[in-house]
C-alpha cells in the first residue's frame, strides 16, 4: 500500500508544479525498505520541512545499503583454491594432469635406462668419461657408476620441463592448503618425494655439470598412486555417484603392488651397475620371484647397496601389504553383509524384481522363491532382496545353493534411501514386492513402515509396478496407488467366516493360489491321497475366447451352456468372464450372459490351454477298453489333459444311454430306481429360458420368509431389512448388501453375558437361538473383524440360516467398532479368553457349531521361532478334549505347527503322513503340508499360506480380484458368490459329478467347482512298516466273544436316534461290566492267542482309560456350569457321542469315535474333479451361484411367477439349498 501511494504521488510526476503536503509519520514508517535509493531521495526532499534532527534520524535509519556476500571468495587466493581444490570438475582435471605427468616421468626414466650405454664412459656433463669395463673386475664398489648416468640432452630438457611444472604446482598447492603449520606441509611424504624428483633437475639448469647426475625419478610412481587416489575421490564427487568401496580398495592394493615392484626393479637395476650388470628385465624377474616368496636364486644382487635395498623393500612390503589386505578383507566382509550392488549392465540386459522386507525369514524366502520360479516364463528373472537387517544364517545357507545363488541377490539396505534403491536398480525393475512383517508385536507400526516403503519406491521409480501387502484394513487406502494390494486381515477374517458355512474354504482357496502340477501323493497307495493330490493341481487360468479351443465353439451361447459343455468335453471348469469393454470380472454371470469372442474366460484346470495337448474321441474310443476297469486315479500317472479327456470320453459314452428328455421338472423323476433306465436330466439350454430358472428373487419373498418363521415360533419376530451397512469401521471397505436391523441396537444389548434395561438375558441359552452359534475368539476387536460378520450377513443368505455370532474378546471393543456392528442382527460380544472355561461356557460354547480361534497379535513373536503358536495349540487341544463335537477352526502363525493340532502321541497314521510330507518336500512340492489331516479338512489355517496370492498376481493379475469375489470381500453387480450344498440320500440318484454339473446348470444355473468329502478311515496305533500296510490294518470287534450284546445295544440306541447323542457313560453299567468281562476272558485265553490277546487287552485298557478320562472331563464341565447357574442339559447332548453319531456327523478331521479309538474321519477337498467321480453321501459341493439381483429390475415379476409355477411355495430351503 505504501508503494502504491508513493507511486501515485503527484511529486513523482509534477513535482515542479504542485506542492505536496508533508508526509505523516505513518507514511514514513510504511515505506518499504526494498524501495530504490532515488525513490528515498525524492521522499527526503518532500519531507525536508521537518526538523534536522528528525531528518537525520530518518536518513540514518531508512537509507538503503547494498550488501555484498561471499566477499572472502573474491580474493586471489580463494579463487585459486576454488579452481585447484574446491571445485570438483576443475580439481579432477588438475589431478588427471598431475597423474599423467607422473606416469610420463616414469616412462622417461625407462627410456633413459634403455638408452644408457656405460661402455661409452661415465662422468659429469662435459667431463672426461671413464670406461665402465675398467672397474668390472674390481671388488670395490665404484660409486661413480651409481652417481652418474648418461642422459641425452633432449631427454634432459623434457625431464627438466616436467620437473619445473611439478615443482610450481606443488608449491602452489602448499600455499593454498597452508593453515598455519608450515612443518606439517614440509614433512609430508608426498612433498619430500616431489622435492627429491624436481629440485635436482632445477639445479642442473644453473649448474650444467650436474646434468648427468642420477635422480631417482622412478619414485614418481608413488606420487602417481597418490594422484590416482585423489582423482578417484574427485571423480565420485563430480559425477555424484559412489562406486563400490571394494573397487577402490582393490585398485589401491594393485597400485601398491605395482609401485613396490617398479621401485624394486628400477632400484636394483641401477645399483647393480656398480656390481654385476643387470638388465631391466632381469631386475623385474628378480623382484617377482622375491615378492612371490619363490626365490629360485639364479639372479641375486652382488653388492651391499642393492642387497640393502632388497631388505628395505621386503620390510616395506611386510608392513604395507598386510594393512592393504586387512582393509580389503574388512570391506569384503562388509560387502557380504550388505550385498554389494546389482549391476547396471545386468539390469539393462536382464529382467529382475525387487523384494522389500523388514526382516527375512527362511520360510518367507522359500515360499516366495518356490512360487515365483514355479512359472516357466520367470526362470530367467533375477530376484533382488532389499532388507535392512543382516542376512540370517539359514538364509545365507540357502542362498549359497547353486540353484538360488545364480538368481538371488541379497542387498542390505533400506527402501527409504535412494542410494539403496539405486543399488537395487529399482528404476529398471519389472516389479517391486513390499511385504509387511507380520511377526511384529505392533502390527500398526509394521504397516506404517510398509506405507513409507511404498511411498519411497513410488517416488524413486514411479513406473515400477508395486505389489504391496498390508496387515490392517484401515491402512489400505494409503497405498491404493499400488498396482496390487493384499490386505491380510480382510482376507483372513472373510476366509474364516466362509469356513463356518462352506467347510474348508481356506483349504480350497489355498490350493487354488498355489502353483502345483498335481503330482503330490501320486505314489501313495491310498486312494484319497492320490485323488486329493491330483485335484490340488487345479489353478485358475485365463484365455481370450476367440483364441481358445476350449470355448471358441460356444460363441453366441449362454455362459451356463458353455460352462457345462466345456466341462463335459475337456474337463475344464469355466467360472467367470470379463467383457472387453468392461474391466470387471464376473463370476458365473448366469445363463443370460451370451458369450462373445472378445470375452476373457477364467477357468479352473490342471494346466492352461496353451500347455495342453488334444486327443480326439476317435483315438480315445480305442483306448477306452483298456482303461474301463480302472478307478479314477488307479492308473499310471499321465499328462493331466490326457487323463481328463479320457474320462470325458467315458462320460460321453455313458450319456448316450440316457439322452435328456424334454422334462423340465427339477424333482426326482418317477422312474427313478425302477427298471434299468437312468433318471433323465434336463438339457442345458443354449440361450436362457426365463421360466426354467430355479432361484427366486431374494428381495421379493421377504414376507413369506417372515411368515414362515412366525408360524414356527408362534411369536413376534424382529423384522430384518436388506441394505448397506451405514457405518464402515475403515476407509476402503467394499459395500455389501446385508441383512440389517431396522434400527441400530443399543450398545448395552450387544453384551451377551450382561443384561440391560432392554433385556435380561445373561447367557446364550436364555436367548433361545434357533441356529447354532458361531464363536470367534480374538484378542481385540480390530477393524478386520468387520469382514467376518459381513459375509455371514450377506443378502443372499437365507434369514433362517443366519447363525448368531458371538465375539469372545480379550479386551473391550472400542466405541467405533460397536457403532459398525450394532446394525447387524444377532451379533454379540463378550469379554473373556479361550483358556478360561467359565468364559467359554457363558458365551454358549455348548450351543455352538463352530469356534474360530484367531491368532493373537501379542503371541505372534516369540524368542524361539515357531513357539508363537504354543499357547493357541494347547488351548485348542483342551477345548477339543472338553467339547469333542465342536468344530474348531484355528489360525496359526506358522504353517509347520499344524502337525500339533489334535496331537496323539501313538498316532501312527499321523507319523506316516509326516513321512509323506517330508518325501513331498524333498521332491520339490510347494504344498508339502497339504496331506496333514487338519489342513486337508480345513480346520487349521495360516495367513502366510496366502502370501502366494500376491506373488501369483505378478503373472496372473486377476487372482486377487477373483479371490476377493469368492470370499465376498467385493460384490460386483452381476457377479456370483461362493456357497455350498450337501449331498443327501435323496440326491444319490445323480451318481456322478458330471451329471450333477448338468443338473445344476440346467435347473438353477449354478457352477460347481469342487467337492468337500468326508470318509471314515480305520487304522491301528501300532506303527506299520509303510502306509500301505497301515491302511490295511483294522480291528474287528465281532471276532471277540461276548461283544454281540454290546453291539446290539449300541445298534438299537443309534438306530432310533441317528443324529442324537447318548447319555452319560455312568448311566450304562452294562457297558462297563461287559468291558471288564472282555478283559478277564481275554486274560484267561492267553495260551491260545497270546499275541492277538495281548494286543486286544492293551486296546481295551486304553478304551477304559479314555472312557474314564471322558467321564472326568464331563463332570468337570457340568460342575462349572452348575456353579455359573447354567443348565447342564445342553452339555449332556454334546459331551458323549456314540460311534454311529460320529460316523453320520460331517465333522472335519477330529477323533470322534468313543467306542473304537482306531477310527477317524478323513476330510479333504477335490477341486474340479473329473466328471465320472462318484458322489458319496454327505459330500459337500462348492457352488458359484449367480447373482440373484442381476436381473431383478428387468424381469423380477416373471422370475417370481415362474418360481411359483414350477416349485410351488418358494421357501428358504429351496432358495439356499438346491433340491435335486
Amino acid at each position: 500500500m505504501a508503494r502504491a501511494k508513493l507511486k501515485n504521488s503527484p511529486s513523482e510526476s509534477n513535482s515542479h508544479v504542485k506542492t505536496v503536503p508533508p508526509a505523516t509519520t505513518e507514511d514514513v514508517r510504511g515505506v518499504s525498505p526494498l524501495l530504490p535509493a532515488r525513490r528515498m531521495g525524492s521522499l527526503g526532499s518532500d519531507v525536508g520541512q521537518r526538523p534536522h534532527a528528525e531528518d537525520f534520524s530518518m536518513d540514518s535509519s531508512f537509507s538503503q545499503v547494498q550488501v555484498e556476500f561471499y566477499v572472502n571468495e573474491n580474493t586471489f587466493k580463494e579463487r585459486l583454491k576454488l579452481f585447484f581444490i574446491k571445485n570438483q570438475r576443475s580439481s579432477l582435471r588438475i589431478r588427471l594432469f598431475n597423474f599423467s605427468l607422473k606416469l610420463l616421468t616414469c616412462l622417461l626414466y625407462i627410456v633413459r635406462v634403455l638408452l644408457d650405454n656405460p661402455e661409452e664412459g661415465i662422468g659429469c656433463w662435459e667431463c672426461e668419461k671413464q670406461n665402465y669395463t675398467l672397474f668390472n673386475q674390481s671388488t670395490k664398489i665404484n660409486w661413480s657408476h651409481i652417481f652418474w648416468v648418461d642422459r641425452k640432452l633432449p631427454l634432459w630438457a623434457v625431464q627438466v620441463s616436467i620437473a619445473l611444472i611439478s615443482f610450481l604446482e606443488t608449491m602452489l598447492l602448499i600455499y593454498l592448503s597452508y593453515k598455519g603449520n608450515i612443518w606439517e606441509q614440509i614433512f609430508r611424504i608426498s612433498f619430500i618425494l616431489e622435492m627429491i624428483n624436481t629440485v635436482p633437475f632445477i639445479i642442473t639448469i644453473f649448474w650444467p655439470p650436474l646434468r648427468n647426475l642420477f635422480i631417482p625419478v622412478f619414485l614418481n610412481c608413488w606420487l602417481a598412486k597418490y594422484a590416482l587416489e585423489n582423482m578417484i575421490n574427485d571423480l565420485h564427487r563430480a559425477i555424484q555417484r559412489t562406486q563400490s568401496a571394494m573397487f577402490n580398495q582393490v585398485l589401491i592394493l594393485i597400485c601398491t603392488l605395482l609401485c613396490l615392484v617398479f621401485t624394486g626393479t628400477c632400484g636394483i637395476q641401477h645399483l647393480e651397475r656398480a656390481g654385476e650388470k643387470l638388465s631391466l628385465f632381469k631386475s623385474f624377474y628378480f623382484c617377482i620371484v622375491t615378492f612371490s616368496t619363490v626365490g629360485y636364486g639364479d639372479v641375486t644382487p652382488k653388492i651391499w647397496p642393492s642387497q640393502l635395498l632388497v631388505v628395505i623393500m621386503i620390510c616395506v612390503a611386510l608392513v604395507v601389504l598386510p594393512l592393504q589386505f586387512e582393509e580389503l578383507v574388512y570391506l569384503w566382509m562388509e560387502r557380504q553383509k550388505s550385498g554389494g550392488n546389482y549391476s547396471r549392465h545386468r539390469a539393462q540386459t536382464e529382467k529382475h524384481v525387487v523384494l522389500c522386507v523388514s526382516s527375512l525369514k527362511i520360510d518367507l524366502l522359500m515360499d516366495f522363491l518356490n512360487e515365483f520360479y514355479a512359472h516357466p516364463r520367470l526362470q530367467d528373472y533375477y530376484v533382488v532382496i532389499l532388507c535392512p537387517t543382516e542376512m540370517d544364517i539359514q538364509v545365507r545357507r540357502v542362498l549359497q545353493i547353486p540353484l538360488w545363488s545364480q538368481r538371488v541377490i541379497y542387498l542390505q539396505g533400506s527402501a527409504l534411501k535412494d542410494q539403496d534403491l539405486m543399488r537395487a536398480k529399482m528404476d529398471n525393475g519389472e516389479a517391486c514386492f513390499i511385504l509387511s512383517s507380520r511377526n511384529e508385536v505392533d502390527r500398526t507400526a509394521a504397516d506404517h513402515q510398509t506405507i513409507l516403503r511404498a511411498w519411497a519406491v513410488k517416488d524413486f521409480a514411479p513406473n515400477c509396478p508395486l505389489y504391496v501387502q498390508i496387515l490392517k484394513p484401515e491402512n489400505k487406502f494409503h497405498v491404493k496407488f499400488a498396482d496390487h494390494v493384499v490386505c491380510e486381515e480382510e482376507c483372513k477374517y472373510a476366509m474364516l467366516a466362509l469356513n463356518c458355512v462352506c467347510p474348508a474354504t481356506s483349504t480350497l482357496i489355498t490350493l487354488l493360489v498355489h502353483t502345483s502340477r498335481g503330482q503330490e501323493g501320486q505314489e501313495s497307495p491310498e486312494q484319497w491321497q492320490r485323488m486329493y493330490g491330483r485335484c490340488s493341481g487345479n489353478e485358475v487360468y485365463h484365455i481370450r475366447m476367440g483364441d481358445s479351443k476350449f470355448f471358441m465353439e460356444y460363441e453366441g451361447k449362454s455362459f451356463t451352456y458353455a460352462a457345462f459343455h466345456a466341462h463335459k468335453k475337456y474337463g475344464v471348469c469355466l467360472i467367470g468372464i470379463r467383457r472387453e469393454e468392461n474391466k470387471s470380472i464376473l463370476l458365473n454371470p448366469g445363463p443370460r450372459h451370451i458369450m462373445a469372442a472378445s470375452d476373457t474366460c477364467f477357468y479352473i484346470n490342471i494346466t492352461k490351454e496353451e500347455n495342453s495337448a488334444f486327443i480326439f474321441k476317435q483315438a480315445e474310443k480305442q483306448k477306452k477298453k483298456g482303461f474301463a476297469g480302472r478307478g479314477t486315479y488307479d492308473g499310471p500317472s499321465r499328462l493331466p489333459v490326457h487323463s481328463i479327456i479320457a474320462s470325458m470320453v467315458a462320460m460321453d459314452l455313458q450319456n448316450t444311454e440316457c439322452r435328456p428328455t424334454n422334462s423340465s421338472k427339477l424333482a426326482l423323476p418317477a422312474e427313478n430306481g425302477s427298471g434299468n433306465r437312468r433318471p433323465s436330466i434336463a438339457p442345458v439350454l443354449e440361450l436362457a429360458d426365463t421360466s426354467s430358472l430355479l432361484p427366486c428373487d431374494l428381495l421379493s419373498d421377504q414376507s413369506e420368509d417372515e411368515m414362515t418363521q412366525s408360524d414356527e415360533e408362534g411369536s413376534a419376530v424382529v423384522e430384518y431389512v436388506k441394505g448397506y451397512p451405514p457405518n464402515s469401521p475403515y476407509i476402503g471397505s467394499s459395500p455389501t448388501l446385508c441383512h440389517l436391523l431396522p434400527e441400530k441396537a443399543p450398545f448395552c444389548c450387544l453384551r451377551l453375558d450382561k443384561g440391560c434395561k432392554h433385556n435380561s438375558f445373561e447367557d446364550a441359552k436364555a436367548y433361545g437361538f434357533k441356529n447354532k452359534l458361531i464363536i470367534v475368539s480374538a484378542e481385540t476387536a480390530g477393524n478386520g473383524l468387520y469382514n467376518f460378520i459381513v459375509p455371514l450377513r450377506a443378502y443372499y443368505r437365507s434369514r433362517k440360516e443366519l447363525n448368531p455370532i458371538v465375539l469372545l474378546l480379550d479386551n473391550k471393543p472400542e466405541h467405533h467398532f460397536l457403532e459398525a456392528i450394532c446394525c447387524f442382527p444377532m451379533v454379540y460380544y463378550m469379554e473373556g479368553t479361550i483358556d478360561n472355561l467359565d468364559s467359554l461356557l457363558q458365551c454358549g460354547i455348548i450351543y455352538a457349531d463352530n469356534l474360530v480361534v484367531v491368532d493373537k497379535e501379542s503371541t505372534m513373536s516369540a524368542e524361539e521361532d515357531y513357539m508363537a503358536d504354543a499357547k493357541t495349540i494347547v488351548n485348542v487341544q483342551t477345548m477339543f478334549r472338553l467339547f469333542p463335537s465342536l468344530s474348531i477352526i484355528t489360525e496359526l502363525t506358522h504353517p509347520s505347527n499344524m502337525r500339533f493340532m489334535q496331537f496323539r502321541a501313538k498316532d501312527s497314521y499321523s507319523l506316516a503322513l509326516s513321512k509323506l510330507e517330508k518325501k513331498e518336500r524333498e521332491n520339490g512340492s510347494n504344498l508339502a503340508f497339504m496331506f496333514r489331516l487338519p489342513f486337508a479338512a480345513g480346520r487349521v489355517f495360516s495367513i502366510s499360506m496366502l502370501d502366494t496370492l500376491l506373488y501369483q498376481s505378478f503373472v496372473k493379475d486377476y487372482m486377487i480380484t477373483i479371490t476377493r469375489l469368492l470370499l465376498g470381500l467385493d460384490t460386483t453387480p452381476g457377479s456370483g458368490y461362493l456357497c455350498a450344498m450337501k449331498i443327501t440320500e435323496d440326491d444319490l440318484w445323480i451318481r456322478t459329478y458330471g451329471r450333477l454339473f448338468q443338473k445344476l446348470c440346467s435347473s438353477s444355473a449354478e457352477i460347481p467347482i469342487g467337492i468337500y468329502r468326508t470318509e471314515s478311515h480305520m487304522f491301528a496305533t501300532s506303527e506299520p512298516h509303510d502306509i500301505r500296510a497301515q491302511s490295511q490294518i483294522s480291528i474287528n470287534v465281532e471276532d471277540c466273544e461276548d461283544t454281540k450284546d454290546v453291539k446290539e445295544h449300541w445298534g438299537i440306541k443309534t438306530g432310533h436316534h441317528r443324529n442324537s447323542c447318548s447319555s452319560d457313560q455312568s448311566e450304562h453299567p452294562l457297558l462297563r461290566r461287559k468291558s471288564m468281562q472282555w478283559a478277564r476272558r481275554l486274560s484267561r485265553k492267553g495260551n491260545k492267542h497270546s499275541g492277538k490277546t495281548a494286543e486286544w487287552i492293551s486296546q481295551q485298557r486304553l478304551s477304559l482309560y479314555r472312557r474314564s478320562e471322558r467321564q472326568e472331563l464331563s463332570e468337570l464341565v457340568k460342575n462349572r456350569m452348575k456353579h455359573l447357574g447354567l443348565p447342564t442339559t445342553g452339555y449332556e447332548d454334546v459331551a458323549n457321542l456314540t460311534a454311529s453319531d460320529v460316523m453320520n456327523r460331517v465333522n472335519l478331521g477330529y477323533l470322534q469315535d468313543e467306542m473304537n479309538d482306531h477310527q477317524n474321519t478323513l476330510s479333504y477337498v477335490l477341486i474340479n474333479p473329473p466328471p465320472d467321480t462318484r458322489l458319496e453321501l454327505n459330500d459337500i459341493v462348492y457352488l458359484i451361484r449367480s447373482d440373484p439381483l442381476a436381473h431383478v429390475a428387468n424381469d423380477g415379476h416373471s422370475r417370481k411367477s415362474s418360481c411359483s409355477n414350477k416349485l410351488g411355495p418358494c421357501n428358504p430351503e429351496t432358495r439356499d439349498e438346491t433340491q435335486l
